[in-house]
């Protein structure tokens, strides 16, 4: 039953998931693009910080948008059907929703790949001045956590 809900939840917000994903890549390296610079020289620990924190305020909102999205997404065909489907499947109601919840949390694991590949790849490519380090992982786990809350609000 997962496998079937899954697909079909795979087919109402695969293009949402898709641009996503690749948003959530290309944002960390789009903000460390300074720093990766190789015919100049690497910016300065102020500079870097000042332009990371400008792309930084677009995490939150990468999260907020995937989390309603998807969360609108898992509901609008049953919306349009008017819970007909939903009512004639021979499981209860709450389990029904668990699963179209589960299913919407595994849509949204692939962008927080996405953004954990692109944390990496920034990381490993920039060149960071003394006494700063990246944390690609604490940033992954951040969005991940604010994305699932999101989805989980708007669900």
């Amino acid at each position: 039953m997962f496998r079937a809900i899954l697909y079909s939840q795979w087919k109402w917000s695969r293009l949402i998931v898709v641009l996503g994903t690749i948003a959530g890549f290309a944002l960390p390296i789009v903000s460390v693009q300074g720093a990766a610079r190789g015919d100049r020289s690497p910016l300065d620990a102020e500079q870097l910080l000042r332009a990371v924190q400008g792309w930084g305020t677009l995490y939150p909102v990468l999260a907020a948008a995937l989390g309603l999205l998807v969360a609108v997404a898992s509901w609008a065909p049953d919306h349009r059907g008017r819970h007909v489907h939903a009512l004639t499947l021979p499981l209860p109601r709450w389990q029904y929703v668990l699963l179209r919840f589960a299913a919407g949390t595994a849509m949204l694991t692939a962008p927080i790949v996405g953004v954990c590949a692109g944390a990496l790849l920034a990381t490993a490519a920039a060149t960071l001045p003394p006494g700063l380090q990246g944390y690609p992982f604490a940033l992954a786990l951040r969005f991940a956590l604010a994305v699932l809350v999101a989805y989980a609000l708007f669900f």
